[in-house]
Order: structure tokens, then sequence, then C-alpha cells
């Protein structure tokens, strides 16, 4: 409807029920706007009902204010509230003005990031009308005090969702806002502010960020985050300074206030903002962007931040984008574990509880888990376990510390294992948290830290609920305690029995596995293991696992191991070997290198190193199986190398590959047999292929090698200079393909 018809809109309000604000202190007006559109003769043409809401702050109200007196002044103030309901209005502000401060702390700590509530600054005289949006831009056009009235006017319909749609059909208005935005927000902070807010109404709804992408309002904001944040360093400079200069701390307490009432409207505008981009953030695309801007570290930088509200939204943003492992790195980089321990504990428990998540998802990094235990948050999350609401989240924290070796013994100096164990006997018959457990197995490998679990009855309560529930995590738990050399092993005699007899029982493979390795770690010179074998009949059990294919690779390990602990008693190695055992053993021998070599390529590094050194012990030995060792590496670190000679000779036929005679060179594509087609040596070997890699082996392993591994002065030409240098190493014996190789070469594929 155009200005000039508005002689013939009628509005007629009708008041409803009167309430207080359940956080602040306010009443809360529920009213009824009728609007009707009257033709030129008066008549009604179209009407409209609408229910609305209007909230009356008293913030002067206190202790002592004169209740009946704040009464009249809101009565008399607001036109939706009738005379006559004055006594309700004293009894409302009666129930405001007693409310136990209490509640309202409560009501505050469970404000949370998606809860943005309003600042300072938006209180009106007057209701925002969507018919008077033209009127409304007319104020963007003026100087700063109508920019910022005319903004929080739209701002009032903006955060009505029902508003939006109509706004978005207005490009007049969103384009005044952005442009305002974009050149004013240096002048006012109130202005930057208001303007953000109304494109975080939008930025609320997915489908509308393509508009606030449009508007380029997301780069924007970064840039007007980084100002600000670069404006706060210098208030701290400049109050640093006045404070050692002003001797009477008068101008100092002045700059001080003055500092607070920037301070506090700079974090409004901060929250705003960034809330918007944590809302555009929900594509990754978008999330990628402000990455490459530097959100990582300015959200760091917002860490030095009081505000409770502030902090629970920053912290919110960087649990987000800590999921991805550039952001994780960035964070790595800069010190955002220091700054968040910080905040561990805390009062506010939506700001302790997110804290905690996001040092979770960092606690993945090992090199962030030790900067956690250097910023002092061991006792700090040992704390938390008290707390029934952060302490599963606070466990996980503990359990990815615990993990590493290094801090292990930390534990015992804090109250963290009586805590646990207590939480292990509270557990009952249920079954335990699997972070509860894993936590504690991990604890146990520490010698003190077994010490401890074992003090009183520790042990003896362990042992019960193991056997008792046929936990196979708790008895690893126990496996892990009776590794440990010292006087408190000896409380395991106790035991051998009944976990001596848990293995002829048909229990869960997992169970007797654990049962069998605690058995075995009980290397006591007191302990009867021949009667122990005899009691519980566990030759003849333990001669049926070394059957290959008997039993999982596991058990059957820790059946050896058991045996090797037995024999240690001479009278138990004789009833042993009279079994028939050894010839088994001797069996299982015999499939270890080729087991070995089936894991000398697995992933785990550590792995791989034990695998080599215990395959080049036994090519010593055993000259079959050197040459098998030595085929399987060979093929191993030049298998691609290999695939490409093959399909060229087969693919492309290159003369090369042929002799005189028109034939083949290779039969059966047997690669192996001319080891002349993989080496370019010239003058170290001779073209006719008589040489085999075991050469190679010999020249690797030192015996025509100089210092730092290059070829001898035999092997040089007068100048000290090899007489060729060669397109690829002598051999790669030894080397895995993402090693170097001798000569400086290394491997490209």
């Amino acid at each position: 409807m155009q200005a000039d018809d508005a002689r013939y809109l009628k509005r007629k309000y009708k008041g409803g029920s009167l309430d207080v604000h359940p956080t602040e202190k306010a009443l809360v007006v529920q009213y009824e706007v009728e609007a009707t559109i009257l033709g030129e003769t008066g008549d009604p043409m179209l009407g409209e009902r609408k229910e609305c809401q209007k909230i009356i702050r008293l913030k002067s109200l206190n202790s002592n204010t004169d209740i009946a007196s704040l009464a009249r002044k809101v009565v008399e103030e607001c036109r939706l509230i009738s005379p006559s309901r004055l006594p309700e209005v004293e009894q409302l502000l009666f129930y405001l003005q007693n409310r136990k401060k209490s509640a309202e702390k409560k009501e505050k700590k469970q404000i949370k990031p998606r809860d943005l509530t309003p600042f300072e600054g938006m209180e009106l005289d007057e209701e925002a009308n969507i018919n008077s949006i033209d009127d409304y831009v007319e104020l963007l056009y003026e100087d700063i005090p109508e920019k910022i009235r005319g903004a929080t006017l739209i701002l009032h319909l903006a955060r009505n969702p029902d508003n939006l749609e109509e706004l978005l059909q207005n490009e007049t208005a969103l384009g005044a806002l952005a442009r305002v935005l974009r050149e004013d927000w240096k002048q006012s902070v109130d202005l930057a502010t208001t303007i953000i807010y109304v494109f975080f109404c939008f930025s609320s709804f997915s489908q509308f960020h393509g508009l606030i992408t449009h508007y380029k309002i997301g780069a924007l904001c970064m840039s007007i985050i980084e100002h600000e944040l670069k404006r706060y360093d210098l208030w701290q400079d400049e109050l640093q300074k006045k404070k050692k200069a002003d001797i009477l701390s008068k101008e100092y307490e002045k700059a001080l206030k003055k500092y607070h009432g920037l301070l506090t409207k700079q974090e409004q505008l901060l929250r705003v903002a960034l809330y918007l981009l944590l809302n555009l953030s929900e594509d990754t695309r978008t999330e990628l962007k402000m990455r490459n801007k530097n959100i990582v570290h300015l959200l760091v930088k917002t860490l030095d931040r009081d505000s409770e509200e502030l902090l629970v939204l920053v912290v919110s943003f960087l649990k987000k984008l800590s999921i991805f492992l550039e952001n994780k790195n960035d964070m790595a980089e800069i010190d955002t574990v220091e700054k968040l321990a910080k905040l561990v504990p805390c009062e506010h428990e939506d700001l302790l509880n997110v804290t905690l998540r996001l040092l979770l998802n960092l606690s993945f990094d090992t090199g962030l888990c030790s900067k956690m235990v250097h910023a002092d948050l061991l006792p700090k999350l040992t704390s938390l376990l008290e707390d029934e609401a952060q302490r599963q989240i606070a466990m996980c924290i503990l359990y990815h510390i615990s993990m590493d070796d290094r801090f292990k013994s930390m534990f015992a100096y804090t109250d963290c294992i009586p805590q646990v164990m207590k939480m292990l006997f509270d557990c009952g018959e249920e079954r335990f948290d699997a972070e509860l457990i894993s936590f504690c197995i991990n604890l146990a490998a520490n010698k003190r830290n077994a010490q401890i679990m074992c003090e009183g009855n520790g042990l003896k309560m362990l042992m019960k609920r193991a056997l008792k529930l046929k936990d196979p995590l708790m008895m690893k738990m126990i496996r892990n305690i009776s590794q440990h050399d010292g006087p408190f092993k000896n409380l395991f005699i106790d035991y051998v029995g009944d976990l001596a007899a848990q293995i002829g029982l048909k229990e869960e493979e997992e169970f007797v596995i654990e049962c069998l390795g605690t058995l075995s770690n009980l290397t006591i010179p007191d302990l009867d293991w021949e009667l122990v074998l005899k009691e519980y009949n566990l030759v003849p059990y333990l001669k049926d696992h070394l059957k290959p294919g008997s039993a999982e690779d596991d058990l059957i390990l820790e059946v050896v191991i058991m045996i090797g602990t037995v024999s240690m008693d001479d009278s138990c190695a004789v009833m042993l070997a009279k079994s028939g055992i050894i010839p088994a053993l001797i069996e299982l021998l015999n499939e270890a290198p080729a087991y070995l070599i089936d894991l000398m390529h697995d992933k785990n590094a550590e792995i791989r190193k034990v695998c080599d050194n215990t395959l080049d012990i036994i090519a010593e030995y055993d000259v079959e199986w050197g040459k098998k060792i030595q085929s399987e590496k060979f093929r191993w670190h030049n298998s691609q190398w290999l695939e490409m000679v093959e399909n060229r000779q087969m693919d492309e036929a290159e003369p090369f590959m042929y002799g005189d005679d028109g034939e083949p060179f290779l039969q059966n594509g047997d690669i192996l047999e001319r080891p002349d087609l993989f080496y370019s040596a010239d003058g170290i070997i001779p073209a006719d292929g008589a040489i085999s890699p075991e050469f190679f082996t010999d020249f690797q392993n030192g015996d025509l090698l100089g210092p730092q591994g290059f070829p001898s002065s035999s092997l040089t030409d007068g100048y000290g200079q090899t007489g060729v240098t060669p397109a690829r190493p002598a051999t790669a014996y030894g080397f895995r393909p993402d090693e170097q190789f001798y000569y400086g070469y290394t491997a490209s594929w």
C-alpha cells in the first residue's frame, strides 16, 4: 500500500495476557492488532488480525524500588495495559523484585550460541511496520543517527521470520543496507552491529545464504572482525600506558570506564558478525574461503575475551572447524590449547562443555595432547571426573593422553586412579563403559599406577569382578598390572588357581587369552608351576593349541609365551619335553619366515622394522630361506619398474628386448634371470648378465663401498669420480620405496 493511502487503514489494539519475562527484569504484554482497510466511503474492505508481543524492560528495578510508583508509571506509558490492571502489574513487579538471583544466574548459564539475545541500542519508541519500509530506507541516506534508526527499524522487522520473504523482494532496502555497511561501518559500531544483525536474521535460514553471498557480507564481516581485534590491542596498549603514567589514577579510572563501554559495544559487534559467519560455514566451500582469510587465527585471538556469551560462540565455531585437518593444523601452530586451558574449569556450564568437546577433537593429535599436558590440563580434567555432566568428555580426553607412555606416570600424582577405581566398582554387575575400562587398561601399563590400583583390596575386587563377569577387558587391565616387577606381583599367587581354571573351560577366546597372558607374566620363583600344570591338566591344552590352524594366532602366541614361563622351572621343562611339545614348537618355528615375509610390507613401520631385522637373521643362518627372502625383497622394491619392463616387452616389443636371431631374451616372463636389464652399472658388471642380485647384496653390505656408501677408490677414475653415474641404484635390497637410495637418488614412484 502506498503512503498516501494510509488514511484508509484503520488499526485496533486489544490487550491480552500480562506476565513476567522468564530470564530478564521485564514484563511481557501479549496483545492483538486488527488492521482494517477502509474504502473511500469508510466501509471496511479487507481485514487482518495478528497476535503480537511487547517486552517492557525494567532496568531500574532493584530491591529498593517503590513498586507502587513503578507500576503506575508502567501503566501510564504503555497504552496496551488498562488502568484497571494496576494491581496485577504491582503483583508482577513485586514478584520480579523478589525473584531469586540464583535462578537468573542459572538461566544465564544456559545461553547457547544459537540464542542470540538482543543488545543494548535496539530499543525503539515506535513499532516497526512492514508497510513503512520505504520510509526506513529513506533514513539510510541521512546522517549516522538517522541511519542507525532506519537500520534498527528494519532489524525489528527482520527479527520476525514472517517478514523475511517480503524483505527479500525489496532489493532497494537490502542494497541500501549493504552499501551503508560497506561505506560507514568504521564510523559507528552501533550502525555496523545493527546492519549485520539484519543479515544475520537471513543467515539463520539456508535458503537465504545466496542473498548474503550476493552482497559479499561474509567477506566484509571478516574485515570488520580483523579491524576490531586490532583496535582492541590498541586500546589495551593505551590503557597500560595511562596506568603507568597517571600517578593519581583519576585519568586512568576515567579511561578504564570508557574502555569498558567501548568493549561492550565491540563484543556485541563481534558476536553478531561471528554468528553470521558460523551460519554461512554450513557450506564447506564457504568455510574454505574463511580459512583462506585466516578465520582460525581470528577466532583464537578472540579467546582472550571475558564475555562468556562471546566465548561460547567462538569455541563452538572452532569446534566446528576442528573436524578438518587443515583447520586443526592451523590451531596447532598457535597457542590454541593454552588459551582453552584457561577456560577449564569455568562456572558457565555450556562454555565448559563446548570447550571440552573442542579439546577432545584436538586430542586426537599427539602433539596437541602433549601441549595439553604442559598446559596443566591433566589435574583439571581429573577434577572434572566428579562432574557427572562433563565426566564422559573429560575421560575421553584423558584416555587420549594416557595413550602416550611419556604421560602415564603423571596420573599417579593426581586423584585420577582412586576415582576411576571407584567408578569401576560402582558399576555393579553392569558392563563397564568402553571409555572407562579402556582408560584403566592404559593406566595399568605404568608400574606406579598399577601399585596404586592394587592398594587395599584393589586387586581382589578387580579379580572378583573379572572372573564373575568373564570380562576380557577387565582381565586385560589385570594382565597389564601383572607385567610389572616388584613386591606387589606376589599378590597374584592367590589367584593362580582361579586363572588356570579358566583355561580348561570353554570360555570366550578373548577372555582365555588374557588369563593366559596374566599367568605368563607371573615369573615368581616361589610359584610351583609343576603342581599347577598337573592339577589343572594344562599340558594337553597347551600341546593341542600349538598345532597350526588349531586356534587364532593371538591364542597360539600366548600359549608359546606360557610354555616359556613355566619352562623356567626345571621339572616343568622335563615334563613338557616328554609330552612331545618340542616338535610342535619347531613346526611353528618353521612357519615363522613365511609369516614374517607376509608382514614385511605391513603398514605399521615398527612391524616392518621387526620383520626386516628378523628376516636378516634368518637369512644369515639358512641359505634357502635367504634366497627366498632376498628374492621377495628384490621383487617388492622393484615391482613397479619390473611391471613397466614386462609391459614394454609384451606390448611394444622394442628391439633391445630381442637377440640377433630375433628370439626374445626372456622366457616365461622370468625377469629375474636378466639383472643387466635392471641396472646401469657400466664398469662394475659385465654385459653378459653373469652376476646375480647376490653381488649387489655384497656391494650394499659394504664390501665394495667407501665412506658414506659411495664406491671405494678401486671403482673410481683418476680424479676421484666414479666412472659412470648409474641411472638406478646398484640394488634395492634393504630399502623401501620411500627411502633414499645411494648416489642421491630417490624412489620416484
